[in-house]
């Protein structure tokens, strides 16, 4: 187990000592705003260091306001990814259409951002990682709550006692098994998986996204520089989730194989690339529902608590608009009313943005013969960036003011 970073704060009364799990984009934000009010925080992470890498996430609408609060903004937009276009192609390999990114996305150019994973995760543990305390390389591994705190059993030996646990521990997320019981109770199926991984960018690909595809089969290769790598995807319709492969990389490997074995473009190349992959995540694309978000002493955000996939490109700014909620809800109540409060506030954003993706059938990803076709006659009516409009599911929500330190 890691030990990083401690305190520099001193305080007259008491701190609140609170637990965190998970160092990704919810965790370390959450620890931000709670320390700034004077909570004692401590952060576990499974993981041996902050991870880095990742595919590119978007920082859109409300999410913005989150990190220039932080002040952080700055820093995000020097790593901004310039996606300048994205090409759809048929089954044959030939041009459907050439489109500006934001025509599809909804994004607001000169505004939204779209940084690496990795780049959001580091600016966020830069922030606060003088100023909690992180326990890497370890996780919980039962939590014993009571009407006066959280017991807490860490994986790598010893028990702790705090005022509140947080579980930012992601879309399968130990803390909300250990307190609401299993995922399969939450977790609702979108009726697609998804695998990425990167290989060399032997393309020719810069600053663009190129994505092919046939009813209920893509991939796509997203080029998010002039770098020698390039991301890939792998994306198709399964009315179910594999459960028998979302653990096992060989069976993962074996299931793209045979679902793409007759793919054409690059398709065969990026198998080929996928075997070698040191860095392959597969999973189902599905959201989190739950009818509440905390029991006692224990809450849960980011996709721990309210996955929204990544078909909606939501994902990291309900992760930070749901921490920063989360810690003004708490700053003066205590765990009961901030509870409350964080549901309150913050539950119809969630949904708003959830329902981006209808029932599943995403539109990047027809699932029929006509249904791709409507996409692709929607693709070339695009010839330029339509004018930018409110974006309801983006910007819903208008912050509170962070309650000031007393």
């Amino acid at each position: 187990m890691t030990h990083t970073g401690l305190s520099r704060q001193s305080h007259a009364t008491p701190r609140r000592k609170v637990l965190i799990s998970g160092a990704g984009i919810a965790g370390p934000a959450l620890a931000f705003w709670l320390n700034r009010y004077g909570f004692a925080v401590t952060v576990v992470e499974k993981a041996g260091a902050p991870r880095g890498a990742g595919y590119p996430v978007d920082v859109r609408g409300t999410a913005l306001e989150v990190v220039r609060r932080m002040g952080i903004l700055p820093r995000l937009r020097d790593a901004h990814i310039d996606t300048r276009r994205l090409t759809f192609l048929d089954g044959d390999g030939r041009e459907v259409a050439s489109v500006d990114p934001h025509a599809v996305t909804g994004g607001a150019a000169g505004r939204d951002l779209e940084v690496r994973r990795g780049d959001l995760a580091d600016a966020l543990h830069t922030a606060v990682r003088d100023d909690v305390e992180f326990l890497f390389d370890d996780s919980i591994d039962m939590l014993d709550p009571s009407d006066h705190g959280v017991d807490v059993a860490f994986h790598g030996g010893g028990t702790r006692t705090f005022d509140m646990v947080f579980g930012a521990d992601g879309l399968h997320s130990r803390t909300r098994e250990l307190l609401f019981g299993p995922e399969e109770r939450f977790h609702h199926h979108l009726g697609y998986c998804f695998a990425v991984f990167t290989l060399r960018n032997t393309f020719g690909l810069s600053h663009e996204t190129v994505m092919w595809n046939v009813p209920g089969r893509a991939a796509a290769l997203y080029a998010v520089g002039d770098d020698d790598e390039v991301h890939a995807l792998l994306n198709f319709a399964r009315p179910r989730p594999p459960s028998d492969a979302l653990r096992n990389p060989r069976a993962q490997r074996a299931l793209l194989a045979e679902v793409f074995a007759d793919a054409g473009w690059e398709v065969p190349g990026m198998l080929a690339a996928l075997r070698d992959a040191d860095d392959l995540f597969f999973d189902g694309v599905g959201q989190i529902r739950m009818p509440r978000w905390s029991s006692g002493r224990v809450a849960l955000v980011g996709d721990a608590a309210y996955a929204p996939s990544f078909l909606t490109g939501q994902g990291s700014s309900l992760a930070l608009v749901g921490a920063y909620m989360l810690a003004a809800s708490l700053a003066d109540r205590d765990h009961t009313a901030g509870f409350a409060a964080y549901e309150r506030h913050t539950r119809e954003f969630v949904t708003l943005n959830q329902q981006r993706v209808g029932d599943g059938d995403a539109s990047l990803f027809p699932t029929t013969a006509r249904a791709l076709e409507r996409r692709n006659d929607m693709l070339r009516a695009l010839k330029t960036t339509p004018p930018a409009k409110e974006r309801p599911a983006h910007s819903a929500l208008t912050l509170p003011d962070f309650p000031p330190l007393t």
